[in-house]
C-alpha cells in the first residue's frame, strides 16, 4: 500500500526568472507529471496547463489566487486539465474546446494511464484510481493561432501547434523569446502514438518550430532547456523522422 500525502504538501512551487513560477506534483513519477506554469503580468497572470487535479490547485497553492488570471490549455490530456474546471477565465485552442467542454476517461487518455502506479505516493483520500475522471471546464475563450494572450506589460502569441493532438498550442513571447511549449517538444521522450495523435501534423509544427528564435524553453513535461537544446532536440527529432521515411 503506497502512502499517501496530505493536500497542504501535494505541489511544489518553484520560483524562476522572468515572473515565472513552475508549480509541479512531485509524487507523480516524473514521465506522467504536468508542468504547470504561472507566469504574472501587470493586469493579470496566466496559467499554462492545471495538473491531473486531484488535489485543488486554489484551495493549496495561494500563488494562482492572488491576481485575476486565465487558465490556457496547451492541450486536453488529463494530465494537463485537471484544475481548469476551478478557474474562471479558461482558454483552449478551438480543435479541443469541446473536449475541455466534455472529458472522458478516454478522451483525456486517463484511460489507461491512470493507475496507481504512476504515482510514487497517493492523493489524500478519498482519492481513487479508477474513479477518477476531468471534470468540465467549458471554455471561455476560443484560441487560434495567432491570437494573442494580454497580461498587460506581456503578450503571448498562440502557436497552433498539432501532432501530440489536434488542439495542441505553444505560447510565445517574442519580448523574451520564452517558448511554454506544450507536449509538442520537451527534453524527454515524446508521445507521437495518442489516439489522436497524427505524424504529418507533428512533423510540420516541428518545422515551423524551428524557426522561431528562442531563448528558454518551459515544456509541458521534464526540466526547461535553452534556445540551443532546443534547436538540438527539434533537429535530431527531424533527422530522425527523414531518415526512416
Amino acid at each position: 500500500m503506497k502512502k499517501r500525502i496530505a493536500a497542504a504538501d501535494w505541489y511544489r512551487v518553484t520560483r524562476l526568472s522572468d515572473d515565472v513560477s513552475l508549480i509541479a506534483e512531485p509524487y507523480i513519477q516524473e514521465f506522467y507529471r504536468c508542468n504547470v506554469w504561472h507566469v504574472r503580468g501587470r493586469d493579470g497572470d496566466m496559467l499554462v496547463d492545471s495538473g491531473m487535479g486531484v488535489v485543488s490547485l486554489r484551495e493549496w497553492v495561494p500563488l494562482v489566487t492572488e491576481r485575476p488570471l486565465t487558465a490556457v490549455a496547451s492541450h486536453t490530456h488529463f494530465d494537463h486539465i485537471g484544475c481548469h474546471h476551478e478557474f474562471e477565465c479558461r482558454a483552449v485552442h478551438a480543435a479541443e474546446a469541446d473536449l475541455l467542454a466534455h472529458p472522458t476517461r478516454e478522451n483525456t487518455l486517463a484511460d489507461p494511464y491512470v493507475t496507481d502506479d504512476i504515482f510514487d505516493a497517493l492523493p489524500p483520500e478519498p482519492y481513487c484510481s479508477r474513479c477518477y475522471a476531468v471534470k468540465a471546464a467549458p471554455a471561455t475563450r476560443i484560441l487560434e493561432d495567432g491570437d494573442i494572450i494580454d497580461l498587460g506589460d506581456r503578450t503571448f502569441e498562440v502557436i497552433h501547434t498539432p501532432g501530440h493532438s489536434p488542439g495542441g498550442i505553444a505560447l510565445y513571447e517574442k519580448a523574451t523569446q520564452i517558448l511554454f511549449s506544450g507536449d509538442i517538444v520537451y527534453d524527454g521522450p515524446l508521445i507521437e502514438d495518442t489516439y489522436h495523435a497524427n505524424a504529418e501534423d507533428y512533423s510540420r509544427s516541428m518545422e515551423r518550430l524551428l524557426s522561431l528564435p528562442v531563448r528558454l524553453v518551459h515544456g509541458g513535461h521534464f526540466p526547461s532547456f535553452d534556445g540551443a537544446r532546443y534547436q538540438q532536440l527539434i533537429r535530431a527529432w527531424l533527422d530522425d523522422k527523414h531518415e526512416n521515411a
